[in-house]
């Protein structure tokens, strides 16, 4: 069974979220929470759940807060975030925060239930909607240096190289300058990329970083 949260100071919204994802195989609400201070003082007691979604803007603790607790006190909880705003600095922030993955509050049923099982499947989630967003997974100037991963597909160090631009803040024509190449080149070097790896855009790119050692947090 797996064992959901939801963390939203809107009832409604958050009692028919619970309805809905208790209609589905194998997954269960096993915790109700108006804000992130109240979800902290039930987490003491409670049984961890798996996943937990979490609104953004809520009273007493707001969502970046939250995930920052979260990630510190119950690393094993995955979060999801449900919020009206995709803007990339929204994005950034928590996925800095270790945030797994955003979900529209006016998703569909179905999207919702391909997002539980993505999470517990990969780690992460992300749908088209997020394509091509700026995810800064490299904290400033000082990222670490790219080591090759252990699982990673065998990749060029130039390859490795724009994989770790491509997974930060930057945009692609910064990338092609700070690499001295052409703005073809780039997307060359992008579309060798989401063949090989195996993903359809920035995000994937980003994301498949992180997993494999690439780069990290």
């Amino acid at each position: 069974m797996i064992k959901i949260a939801l963390v939203d100071d809107h009832t409604l919204l958050r009692d028919s979220l619970s309805s809905v994802i208790n209609s589905f195989e194998n997954c269960k609400v096993t915790l109700l929470a108006n804000d992130g201070k109240e979800l902290m003082e039930k987490l003491a007691v409670d049984k961890h759940p798996d996943i937990i979604f979490l609104d953004i803007n809520m009273p007493n603790m707001d969502g970046y807060e939250t995930a920052i607790l979260l990630r510190k006190n119950y690393p094993t909880c995955m979060v999801l975030i449900l919020t009206m705003y995709d803007t990339d600095l929204v994005l950034i922030k928590l996925l800095q925060h270790g945030v797994r993955g955003f979900l529209k509050k006016d998703i569909l049923p179905e999207e919702l239930n391909i997002a539980i099982q993505a999470v517990l499947k990969t780690g992460y989630y992300y749908n088209q909607n997020t394509t091509g967003r700026l995810l800064n997974f490299v904290q400033g100037s000082h990222a670490p240096n790219i080591n090759y991963p252990h699982n990673a597909v065998l990749l060029s160090e130039t390859e490795l190289k724009f994989l770790r631009y491509a997974s930060s803040e930057m945009t692609y024509k910064q990338i092609a300058t700070a690499m001295q190449i052409s703005p073809r080149t780039v997307d060359n070097y992008r579309d060798s990329l989401f063949e090989k790896l195996g993903v359809k855009s920035r995000t994937g790119m980003a994301i498949y970083a992180i997993k494999n050692g690439v780069i990290s947090l």
